[in-house]
Protein backbone atom coordinates (compact mmCIF):
# COMPACT_ATOMS: atom_id res chain seq x y z
CA UNK A 1 0.00 0.00 0.00
CA UNK A 2 1.43 3.42 -0.65
CA UNK A 3 1.38 6.20 1.87
CA UNK A 4 2.67 9.00 3.52
CA UNK A 5 6.47 8.87 3.72
CA UNK A 6 5.92 7.96 7.89
CA UNK A 7 4.25 4.92 6.59
CA UNK A 8 0.71 6.18 7.55
CA UNK A 9 -2.10 7.17 5.35
CA UNK A 10 -2.95 10.73 4.01
CA UNK A 11 -6.42 9.19 4.90
CA UNK A 12 -5.35 8.58 8.49
CA UNK A 13 -3.27 11.77 9.04
CA UNK A 14 -6.30 13.99 7.62
CA UNK A 15 -8.93 12.19 9.68
CA UNK A 16 -7.33 12.08 12.79
CA UNK A 17 -6.71 16.03 12.45
CA UNK A 18 -10.64 16.75 12.75
CA UNK A 19 -10.83 17.76 16.21
CA UNK A 20 -8.24 20.86 15.50
CA UNK A 21 -10.35 21.58 11.64
CA UNK A 22 -13.41 21.71 13.44
CA UNK A 23 -12.01 24.04 16.38
CA UNK A 24 -11.04 26.32 13.31
CA UNK A 25 -14.51 26.00 11.63
CA UNK A 26 -16.63 26.33 14.99
CA UNK A 27 -14.28 30.08 15.04
CA UNK A 28 -15.04 30.80 11.69
CA UNK A 29 -18.83 29.72 11.58
CA UNK A 30 -19.20 32.13 14.66
CA UNK A 31 -17.67 35.03 13.16
CA UNK A 32 -19.54 37.21 10.76
CA UNK A 33 -20.15 34.94 7.79
CA UNK A 34 -21.52 35.27 4.46
CA UNK A 35 -23.49 32.34 4.80
CA UNK A 36 -27.20 33.09 4.75
CA UNK A 37 -29.19 34.23 7.47
CA UNK A 38 -32.48 33.26 8.81
CA UNK A 39 -35.62 34.02 6.54
CA UNK A 40 -33.74 33.40 3.65
CA UNK A 41 -35.54 31.18 1.53
CA UNK A 42 -31.45 28.59 0.63
CA UNK A 43 -30.38 25.78 -1.92
CA UNK A 44 -27.79 23.71 -0.76
CA UNK A 45 -25.75 21.97 -3.60
CA UNK A 46 -22.91 19.50 -4.08
CA UNK A 47 -21.32 16.17 -5.73
CA UNK A 48 -21.04 12.86 -3.78
CA UNK A 49 -19.72 13.58 0.15
CA UNK A 50 -20.69 17.24 -0.53
CA UNK A 51 -23.80 16.27 -1.47
CA UNK A 52 -24.77 14.65 1.73
CA UNK A 53 -23.38 17.17 3.90
CA UNK A 54 -25.75 19.19 2.04
CA UNK A 55 -28.61 16.92 3.01
CA UNK A 56 -27.76 17.33 6.62
CA UNK A 57 -27.13 21.04 6.56
CA UNK A 58 -30.85 21.01 4.65
CA UNK A 59 -32.49 19.51 7.59
CA UNK A 60 -30.64 21.41 10.29
CA UNK A 61 -31.68 25.00 9.04
CA UNK A 62 -35.14 23.88 8.57
CA UNK A 63 -35.40 22.14 11.89
CA UNK A 64 -33.46 25.42 13.64
CA UNK A 65 -36.61 27.44 11.94
CA UNK A 66 -33.85 29.23 9.90
CA UNK A 67 -35.89 29.15 6.44
CA UNK A 68 -36.96 26.47 3.82
CA UNK A 69 -34.20 24.87 2.82
CA UNK A 70 -33.42 22.46 -0.01
CA UNK A 71 -30.52 19.83 -0.75
CA UNK A 72 -29.54 19.08 -4.59
CA UNK A 73 -27.10 17.14 -5.78
CA UNK A 74 -25.69 19.50 -8.44
CA UNK A 75 -26.24 17.30 -11.34
CA UNK A 76 -30.41 17.75 -10.48
CA UNK A 77 -30.56 21.07 -8.72
CA UNK A 78 -34.40 22.62 -9.43
CA UNK A 79 -33.30 26.44 -9.28
CA UNK A 80 -35.68 28.19 -11.33
CA UNK A 81 -37.22 31.37 -10.71
CA UNK A 82 -40.37 29.98 -10.06
CA UNK A 83 -39.20 28.30 -6.82
CA UNK A 84 -37.86 31.93 -5.55
CA UNK A 85 -34.31 30.87 -3.80
CA UNK A 86 -32.88 33.74 -2.38
CA UNK A 87 -28.99 32.19 -2.09
CA UNK A 88 -27.55 29.23 -3.31
CA UNK A 89 -24.91 27.66 -0.85
CA UNK A 90 -22.44 25.26 -3.08
CA UNK A 91 -20.01 22.73 -0.90
CA UNK A 92 -16.93 21.58 -2.86
CA UNK A 93 -13.41 20.79 -2.18
CA UNK A 94 -11.79 20.65 -4.72
CA UNK A 95 -13.26 23.45 -6.39
CA UNK A 96 -13.47 21.77 -9.97
CA UNK A 97 -16.33 19.74 -10.15
CA UNK A 98 -17.96 20.16 -13.31
CA UNK A 99 -21.71 19.90 -11.92
CA UNK A 100 -20.49 22.28 -9.08
CA UNK A 101 -19.03 24.86 -11.49
CA UNK A 102 -22.14 24.93 -14.27
CA UNK A 103 -24.50 25.80 -11.19
CA UNK A 104 -22.40 28.88 -10.00
CA UNK A 105 -22.17 29.70 -13.58
CA UNK A 106 -26.07 29.44 -14.65
CA UNK A 107 -27.28 31.41 -11.29
CA UNK A 108 -24.65 33.75 -11.82
CA UNK A 109 -26.32 37.17 -11.84
CA UNK A 110 -30.05 36.21 -10.40
CA UNK A 111 -29.27 34.23 -7.13
CA UNK A 112 -26.69 34.91 -4.52
CA UNK A 113 -23.98 32.13 -4.35
CA UNK A 114 -21.99 31.43 -1.44
CA UNK A 115 -19.63 28.59 -1.85
CA UNK A 116 -17.70 26.07 1.00
CA UNK A 117 -13.82 25.70 -0.42
CA UNK A 118 -11.50 23.97 0.49
CA UNK A 119 -9.05 24.45 -2.65
CA UNK A 120 -9.40 28.56 -2.95
CA UNK A 121 -6.98 28.83 -6.78
CA UNK A 122 -9.87 27.19 -8.68
CA UNK A 123 -12.31 28.17 -10.81
CA UNK A 124 -14.96 28.32 -8.11
CA UNK A 125 -13.96 30.97 -6.04
CA UNK A 126 -13.80 33.30 -9.43
CA UNK A 127 -17.60 31.92 -9.50
CA UNK A 128 -19.22 32.53 -6.79
CA UNK A 129 -20.29 36.08 -5.16
CA UNK A 130 -19.03 34.78 -1.87
CA UNK A 131 -16.88 31.90 -0.35
CA UNK A 132 -16.53 30.50 3.04
CA UNK A 133 -12.46 29.47 2.75
CA UNK A 134 -11.51 26.06 4.56
CA UNK A 135 -8.18 24.97 3.58
CA UNK A 136 -7.08 24.00 6.55
CA UNK A 137 -9.22 21.52 5.76
CA UNK A 138 -8.50 20.49 2.27
CA UNK A 139 -6.84 16.73 1.94
CA UNK A 140 -4.58 14.77 -0.52
CA UNK A 141 -6.38 11.75 0.02
CA UNK A 142 -8.70 10.93 -3.05
CA UNK A 143 -11.33 9.63 -0.28
CA UNK A 144 -12.72 12.89 1.77
CA UNK A 145 -13.20 12.78 5.55
CA UNK A 146 -12.09 16.07 7.28
CA UNK A 147 -13.44 18.54 4.81
CA UNK A 148 -17.04 17.20 4.91
CA UNK A 149 -17.33 17.00 8.72
CA UNK A 150 -15.30 20.34 9.08
CA UNK A 151 -17.62 21.97 6.67
CA UNK A 152 -20.73 20.68 8.29
CA UNK A 153 -18.81 21.75 12.02
CA UNK A 154 -18.87 25.48 10.75
CA UNK A 155 -22.33 25.32 9.55
CA UNK A 156 -23.61 23.90 12.39
CA UNK A 157 -21.92 26.71 14.38
CA UNK A 158 -23.22 28.96 11.91
CA UNK A 159 -26.99 27.83 12.82
CA UNK A 160 -26.00 28.64 16.30
CA UNK A 161 -25.13 25.01 17.99
CA UNK A 162 -22.63 25.07 20.50
CA UNK A 163 -20.35 22.30 19.72
CA UNK A 164 -17.65 21.63 22.45
CA UNK A 165 -19.57 18.34 23.31
CA UNK A 166 -19.02 17.70 19.59
CA UNK A 167 -15.55 18.08 20.20
CA UNK A 168 -14.99 16.10 22.75
CA UNK A 169 -16.78 13.40 21.41
CA UNK A 170 -14.65 13.35 18.08
CA UNK A 171 -11.66 13.12 20.40
CA UNK A 172 -13.19 10.28 22.00
CA UNK A 173 -14.22 8.95 18.87
CA UNK A 174 -10.36 8.94 17.46
CA UNK A 175 -9.13 6.84 20.47
CA UNK A 176 -12.11 4.38 20.39
CA UNK A 177 -11.16 0.64 19.66
CA UNK A 178 -12.71 -0.56 16.43
CA UNK A 179 -14.28 -4.34 16.70
CA UNK A 180 -12.54 -6.69 14.54
CA UNK A 181 -16.19 -7.87 13.85
CA UNK A 182 -16.89 -4.39 12.33
CA UNK A 183 -13.55 -5.00 10.24
CA UNK A 184 -14.58 -8.69 8.98
CA UNK A 185 -18.27 -7.98 8.44
CA UNK A 186 -20.16 -9.32 5.28
CA UNK A 187 -21.85 -6.05 4.86
CA UNK A 188 -23.01 -2.58 6.57
CA UNK A 189 -26.60 -0.45 6.53
CA UNK A 190 -26.49 2.54 7.83
CA UNK A 191 -29.67 4.51 8.87
CA UNK A 192 -30.09 7.89 9.82
CA UNK A 193 -32.94 10.39 10.80
CA UNK A 194 -33.29 13.92 10.24
CA UNK A 195 -29.88 15.88 9.63
CA UNK A 196 -28.29 11.96 10.32
CA UNK A 197 -29.51 10.78 7.11
CA UNK A 198 -27.18 12.95 5.09
CA UNK A 199 -24.57 11.20 7.53
CA UNK A 200 -25.71 7.47 6.49
CA UNK A 201 -25.62 8.20 2.97
CA UNK A 202 -22.01 9.37 3.51
CA UNK A 203 -21.09 6.44 5.52
CA UNK A 204 -22.03 4.32 3.27
CA UNK A 205 -20.26 5.58 0.51
CA UNK A 206 -17.10 5.96 3.01
CA UNK A 207 -17.18 2.31 3.03
CA UNK A 208 -17.52 1.71 -1.32
CA UNK A 209 -14.79 3.93 -1.53
CA UNK A 210 -11.86 3.37 0.71
CA UNK A 211 -12.71 -0.58 1.01
CA UNK A 212 -15.06 -1.84 -1.90
CA UNK A 213 -17.66 -2.86 0.34
CA UNK A 214 -21.10 -3.32 0.53
CA UNK A 215 -22.83 -0.72 1.90
CA UNK A 216 -26.38 0.68 1.87
CA UNK A 217 -28.24 3.78 3.50
CA UNK A 218 -31.59 4.56 4.68
CA UNK A 219 -33.37 6.87 6.94
CA UNK A 220 -34.23 4.34 9.88
CA UNK A 221 -37.95 4.52 9.48
CA UNK A 222 -37.49 2.95 6.07
CA UNK A 223 -35.21 0.62 7.07
CA UNK A 224 -37.98 -1.91 8.01
CA UNK A 225 -39.88 -1.32 4.78
CA UNK A 226 -37.62 -4.22 2.93
CA UNK A 227 -34.40 -3.47 3.49
CA UNK A 228 -33.96 -5.30 6.91
CA UNK A 229 -34.71 -8.76 4.73
CA UNK A 230 -30.39 -8.23 4.04
CA UNK A 231 -29.98 -8.11 7.67
CA UNK A 232 -27.96 -11.61 9.06
CA UNK A 233 -25.41 -12.91 10.98
CA UNK A 234 -22.12 -11.49 9.86
CA UNK A 235 -23.82 -8.05 9.11
CA UNK A 236 -23.89 -4.64 10.93
CA UNK A 237 -26.33 -2.32 11.11
CA UNK A 238 -25.42 1.17 12.23
CA UNK A 239 -27.56 3.68 13.57
CA UNK A 240 -26.49 7.46 13.49
CA UNK A 241 -29.03 8.95 16.98
CA UNK A 242 -31.45 7.78 18.14
CA UNK A 243 -33.06 4.47 17.64
CA UNK A 244 -36.78 4.45 16.42
CA UNK A 245 -39.06 2.18 18.84
CA UNK A 246 -38.51 -1.37 18.54
CA UNK A 247 -35.65 -1.60 15.70
CA UNK A 248 -32.53 -2.55 17.64
CA UNK A 249 -34.51 -5.86 19.08
CA UNK A 250 -35.76 -6.75 14.94
CA UNK A 251 -32.25 -5.84 13.88
CA UNK A 252 -30.69 -7.82 16.55
CA UNK A 253 -33.72 -10.93 15.88
CA UNK A 254 -32.12 -11.30 12.50
CA UNK A 255 -28.80 -12.18 13.73
CA UNK A 256 -27.21 -8.91 12.44
CA UNK A 257 -25.50 -6.57 14.82
CA UNK A 258 -26.91 -3.58 15.70
CA UNK A 259 -24.37 -0.43 16.52
CA UNK A 260 -25.59 2.71 18.03
CA UNK A 261 -23.57 5.39 20.19
CA UNK A 262 -24.31 8.09 22.63
CA UNK A 263 -21.78 10.24 21.19
CA UNK A 264 -22.30 13.11 18.77
CA UNK A 265 -23.09 11.74 15.18
CA UNK A 266 -20.98 14.01 13.48
CA UNK A 267 -18.41 12.38 15.57
CA UNK A 268 -19.83 8.87 14.69
CA UNK A 269 -18.82 9.06 11.53
CA UNK A 270 -15.51 9.57 11.95
CA UNK A 271 -15.16 6.60 14.18
CA UNK A 272 -16.79 5.02 10.68
CA UNK A 273 -13.78 6.69 8.75
CA UNK A 274 -11.62 4.34 11.10
CA UNK A 275 -13.28 1.35 10.22
CA UNK A 276 -13.30 2.19 6.28
CA UNK A 277 -9.45 2.60 6.49
CA UNK A 278 -9.18 -0.90 8.94
CA UNK A 279 -11.45 -2.41 6.13
CA UNK A 280 -9.13 -1.13 3.28
CA UNK A 281 -6.06 -2.15 5.11
CA UNK A 282 -6.86 -5.68 5.98
CA UNK A 283 -7.56 -5.66 2.11
CA UNK A 284 -4.03 -4.62 1.11
CA UNK A 285 -6.11 -1.91 -0.61
CA UNK A 286 -4.64 1.96 -0.80
CA UNK A 287 -7.21 4.24 0.89
CA UNK A 288 -5.74 7.36 -0.95
CA UNK A 289 -6.10 6.08 -3.96
CA UNK A 290 -9.26 3.91 -4.66
CA UNK A 291 -10.23 2.48 -7.85
CA UNK A 292 -11.91 4.06 -10.89
CA UNK A 293 -11.64 7.44 -8.51
CA UNK A 294 -10.29 11.05 -8.79
CA UNK A 295 -9.76 13.83 -6.41
CA UNK A 296 -12.43 15.68 -8.39
CA UNK A 297 -14.81 14.75 -11.47
CA UNK A 298 -14.03 17.44 -14.50
CA UNK A 299 -16.18 16.22 -17.26
CA UNK A 300 -15.76 17.76 -21.20
CA UNK A 301 -16.88 20.95 -20.62
CA UNK A 302 -17.56 21.32 -24.40
CA UNK A 303 -20.43 18.56 -23.85
CA UNK A 304 -23.85 20.60 -24.19
CA UNK A 305 -25.73 20.75 -21.02
CA UNK A 306 -28.82 18.67 -20.97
Amino acid sequence: MSGTSNGSSHMEQELRSQPETWREAVRLGGADSPLPKAGRRVAVVGCGTSWFMAQSYAALREAAGAGVTDAFPASEAFLGADRGYDAVVAITRSGTTTEVLRILDAVRGRIPTVTLLGDQDTPAKELSDEIVALPFADERSVVQTRFATTALALLRTHLGEDLSAAIGDVEEALSAPVAQEWVDAEQFSFLGTGWTVGLANEAALKMREASQSWTESYPAMEYRHGPISIAAPGRVTWLFGNAPEGLADQVIGTGARFVAHDRDPLADLVLVHRVALERARARGLDPDNPRSLTRSVMLDTTAPVS
